[in-house]
């Protein structure tokens, strides 16, 4: 949901936002997103759901910066990125360390250590690869400007620094940081964070501990 609200305020698209908190295992949400997840994006008449489709059509629909690089070759490392924080980020750093240290112990459900165990060498490698990338003189991940690979990775690495374990591995690793720096001072991202409330626990997760909690394999 995150990346959704920042792309468009990236792009400098107005919008209202929607908290479906109340309405997630609803009918009315599922008739909005059959698979009961967010973020879905309402257009005029056109509806749309899932991420990565909601950030494309946003950059490729509207007026402003565009976060697509015209370079076959960078829109294809930013392509590439998009897929590392699908497949190598998000599911160790968010659904096996964030949810297990903070938001379960938030709903007052127990941590499984063994996750976060298993999750933390995947996260390490994982932040190694963005490093390297990251050390070839450049400002942001395939160039000088913020593309929607940047975006996208933002909320993960963002949300992975609130653990303690992802807190001491981001200290280690001073190109993340940077850029971290970078994109805070961005005013798209600036003006995105003042929008946000005050954290509270994520009641509609006490599911996730029964159907989104991996297994160790």
């Amino acid at each position: 949901m995150s990346v959704a609200r920042l792309v468009l305020h990236a792009k400098g698209v107005p919008f209202a936002f929607h908290d479906t908190e109340e309405e997630m295992y609803t009918t009315q949400h599922r008739q909005r997103h059959p698979f009961g997840r967010v973020p879905v994006l309402q257009h005029g008449d056109f509806w749309l759901y899932e991420t990565t489709a909601i950030a494309r059509y946003v950059d490729e629909a509207f007026e402003g910066p565009s976060l697509t690089p015209t370079d076959p070759r960078r829109r294809a490392k930013m392509n590439q990125w998009i897929g590392n924080l699908d497949a190598y980020f998000y599911p160790y750093m968010i659904y096996h360390v964030v949810h297990e240290r903070m938001i379960f112990p938030e709903l007052g459900i127990d941590s499984d250590p063994a996750v976060v165990t298993h999750a933390l060498p995947k996260c390490e490698h994982a932040l190694s690869v963005l490093e390297a990338e990251l050390s070839h003189a450049r400002a942001f991940i395939v160039g000088d400007r913020p593309t929607v690979a940047d975006y996208f990775l933002l909320p993960t690495l963002t949300a992975f620094g609130f653990v303690p374990e992802g807190k001491e591995m981001l200290e280690r690793v001073p190109m993340i940081r940077g850029w971290l720096a970078r994109m805070a001072a961005l005013p798209s991202v600036v003006e995105f964070r003042a929008t946000l409330p005050r954290f509270r626990p994520i009641e509609h997760a006490r599911r996730w501990s029964q159907h989104h909690r991996p297994g160790v394999r």
